[in-house]
């Protein structure tokens, strides 16, 4: 067995604490410890896992191999700056940055120094999205829906950054095309940023992706829909199921199957629909688990620093587009 990689953890609050959580179940990896500018919320986690807490940033990166950048969204590039400059690889939630100036910097860094980047946009490693993605072949149509319940937590970024940000770099990884236009429309409901929001993206090659994400439903979804020829596909990433519906010709009708007759010199189509095993995996276990085995095979990233600067433009030319009102 390998020897484990060190790793540092840098943020302690909610997703902090679950990253810690899942570092301590993989094998790829050894804490060296936390660091928080809040000691309580470093002591809390110290004392649910048992990991060191390092008063001082430098000494826990110091003390790295890895360091995974759960901060705020503000503090990202700073932190991941830090850790570039002392030759560390660096894992960093999702957004990468918070401006595209800072994702941009942290691009060309991570480049010279010659270590990895990778971002946390843990929707690529939903196990509902994995067994679908072989399927996806040149969607045409793209319809997604993301709704969560209020919570302050997240409301020191738009609803673009902080929840449909997911969903553009799903369409970014399954569209291969140039973004053409942006529209877009918003509304802040509850907090100083939009809480709401619906966008459509049109890519050169055809392909149109309809996006709406909301921080103030009664419900929560998480569903991606997604058109192509001869086929259906339905992505539900929090009940973690997938639903295909296939279209193929046929010769001739079996008694046993659906069917459809497209009339004179159209032949026959068969539908088949299809509902893959998805098994119980953690989205943010795995992508920590992925991230090591590309630092040891000196690889690249699943989702590398430019992806990440890929999902924050395209999120930053969603909230150029918006017609922004507050009610």
């Amino acid at each position: 067995m390998e020897k484990p990689l060190r790793i540092g953890v840098l943020g302690a609050g909610h997703l902090g604490r679950i990253h810690v959580q899942q570092l301590k179940e993989l094998t790829d990896y050894e804490i060296v410890g936390i660091h928080d500018p809040h000691p309580e919320k470093a002591g809390g986690v110290q004392a649910e896992f048992g990991v060191p807490v390092l008063d001082d940033m430098a000494a826990l990166i110091a003390a790295s191999e890895v360091v995974d950048v759960v901060t705020p969204t503000v503090a990202h590039h700073a932190c991941a700056m830090q850790a570039l400059g002392a030759g560390r690889h660096v894992f960093i939630e999702k957004p990468i940055a918070q401006t595209l100036d800072q994702a941009r910097e942290l691009v060309e860094r991570s480049a010279a120094v010659g270590r990895l980047v990778q971002v946390g946009h843990v929707e690529r490693f939903n196990p509902a999205f994995l067994a679908a993605r072989p399927m996806l072949d040149s969607p045409m149509f793209i319809e997604t829906h993301r709704l969560a319940q209020f919570d302050p937590r997240g409301t020191d970024v738009s609803v673009v950054l902080d929840l449909m940000i997911h969903d553009l770099d799903i369409i970014l990884d399954v569209v291969d095309a140039p973004v053409e236009e942006v529209h877009a429309s918003g509304v802040a409901v509850v907090s100083d940023t939009p809480d709401i929001s619906n966008a459509r993206i049109s890519f050169s090659n055809g392909c149109v992706a309809n996006l709406t994400a909301s921080r103030i439903s009664m419900k929560k979804m998480r569903k991606s829909r997604f058109f192509q020829k001869d086929a259906y596909i339905a992505v539900d990433m929090l009940k973690k199921e997938a639903e295909i519906m296939r279209m193929r010709t046929v010769a001739e009708a079996d008694p046993f199957a659906v069917t459809l007759d497209l009339g004179p010199g159209k032949g026959l189509r068969e539908i088949s629909f299809d509902k893959p095993a998805i098994p119980a995996t953690n989205a943010i276990r795995e992508e920590l688990r992925s991230f090591a085995k590309a630092i040891r095979a000196g690889g690249t990233p699943a989702v590398t620093a430019a992806d990440g600067l890929a999902a924050l433009e395209l999120a930053h030319r969603v909230l150029a587009a918006m017609d922004i009102r507050r009610t």
